[in-house]
């Protein structure tokens, strides 16, 4: 059960701004006999998922902030973030599992107060996708 937690764990970390990965503890986890590889899937996928509403929300919380003279995120800055996002679209969040672009797509889709249910359903396909071909492919 240890091994499960540490799982989820590390994908929690590894989805925040913080710079962990899951990867390699899940391929370890795999080619551990007594491992359920669909408890591991659930387990990986759990955790990273929910450090993507943790970005989310405070994206969202970074709004009671915006215009304080030290929010570190200017007007013109967060006017183009709001144009790249919305000239891409919400799909975008399908790809909240890519290295360096991903936590930052996280937050700012809380700080654009994207649909919570929208951006849970399109960063957990991505992620849970993820996932799942990195267990297939290191199978």
């Amino acid at each position: 059960m240890y091994q499960y937690f540490s799982l989820f764990l590390s994908a929690l970390l590894a989805a925040t701004v913080l710079p962990f990965s899951s990867e390699v503890l899940l391929v370890t986890l795999m080619h551990t006999e007594s491992m359920n590889h669909t408890f591991l899937l659930i387990a990986v996928s759990t955790g990273n998922i929910l450090g993507a509403v943790i970005n989310w929300y405070l994206g969202k919380r970074l709004l009671d902030f915006q215009y304080k003279s030290w929010f570190p995120i200017k007007e013109k800055e967060r006017d183009k973030a709001t144009s790249l996002f919305n000239r891409y679209g919400r799909l975008t969040l399908l790809f909240a599992w890519l290295p360096i672009i991903g936590d930052p797509l996280t937050l700012i889709a809380g700080f654009l107060k994207v649909n919570f249910f929208l951006f849970l359903l399109l960063v957990s396909i991505g992620k849970i996708g993820r996932y799942t071909a990195i267990m297939f492919l290191f199978n």
